[in-house]
């Protein structure tokens, strides 16, 4: 029997088995990120796996889809609800491999790259107009898929935007029951529609206040904490790329940190990325951690990875005298 005529058989899948699927490829491609990044600690220490946290990220994505789909077999979560990819443009049962390659690459390689040039500082300063270009293009991939996902609970056909752009559905290998009406999630759709509205009108709002701003306070005055000024402390926040710094190049010190004794500077440890501290600050439950270690932790857990307390990056105070 051929493909084209086999599948009419299968109904299409369900909006909860679709869900579900692609809920369940969530959870195993975040478990087996995990058990790579505690290998990669192990080998390379948490600063060095902090740094690497996007490119593991597409590793594992490329790894886990590429031995599923790229091979035309079920993910893990197709096969939890016992769904399948179908082509419903050209009837094919699997998907051609070039559907699947496009697939693979366009789900996961184009994000990490905005993302990537998004947060390269040195991309940034010397090119600040392809920058700029490059994050409104994120913005409205996200706002895209937001879309999708809307039209998705409203009609049930395409959850993930890639597979709408290549014409991809699912089949399902259960049979419609007649006598049962399948959920709806219609008001999923209409929430997340209100809120993109919502956002619409105070993105509009916030661009007609700037403009009526002319000076702004902030680049005209400056405004500084301590002796840095803010804009270089919020520079500090992209700290993926940064290699690592020696206690002795520390700028964000007032110590002599070479006529510390050996003793004293091994208490001087940072509990994350167990090095000497660099740029050392101090959370509101008073741990003192590096600068870049705590805040790529902050990033992923808001707590204190220490004492578990509530942690606010906005709140952490730079330490130059410890």
């Amino acid at each position: 029997m051929s493909a084209s005529s086999s599948h009419l058989t299968f109904p299409r899948a369900q909006q909860a088995q679709i869900i579900r699927a692609n809920q369940r490829d969530l959870f195993h491609v975040s478990s087996l990120k995990e058990q790579a990044e505690s290998v990669l600690r192990a080998w390379l220490g948490t600063r060095r796996v902090q740094r690497l946290d996007k490119e593991l990220d597409v590793f594992v994505k490329l790894l886990y889809f590429g031995l599923t789909t790229g091979r035309a077999t079920q993910t893990l979560g197709e096969e939890y609800t016992d769904i399948w990819q179908y082509d419903s443009r050209s009837g094919s049962l699997p998907p051609r491999l070039s559907w699947r390659l496009s697939f693979i690459f366009l789900s996961i390689c184009p994000p990490y790259l905005l993302a990537k040039l998004g947060n390269d500082r040195t991309f940034v300063a010397r090119k600040p107009e392809l920058a700029s270009c490059i994050k409104n293009v994120a913005s409205i991939l996200r706002i895209a898929s937001e879309v999708n996902l809307a039209i998705f609970y409203l009609k049930g056909s395409y959850y993930d935007p890639i597979k709408r752009l290549l014409g991809v559905q699912n089949l399902s290998s259960f049979p419609e029951n007649p006598h049962s009406k399948p959920p709806s999630y219609a008001i999923l759709g209409v929430m997340i529609g209100v809120r993109l509205i919502y956002r619409l009108v105070q993105s509009l709002k916030s661009q007609e206040s700037q403009s009526r701003d002319v000076s702004v306070t902030l680049e005209a005055e400056g405004a500084y904490l301590d002796d840095k000024s803010i804009e270089s402390v919020i520079a500090m926040q992209g700290v993926e790329d940064e290699s690592v710094k020696r206690a002795e190049d520390d700028e964000g010190t007032a110590l002599d940190v070479e006529r510390i004794p050996p003793q004293l500077r091994q208490s001087r440890n940072c509990a994350l990325c167990l090095e000497e501290r660099t740029d050392s600050c101090v959370t509101e439950c008073g741990h003192l951690f590096c600068w870049n270690c705590i805040v790529g932790w902050g990033r992923e857990k808001p707590e204190c990875p220490l004492c578990r307390q509530a942690l606010s990056l906005a709140k952490l105070l730079p330490i130059h005298n410890l």
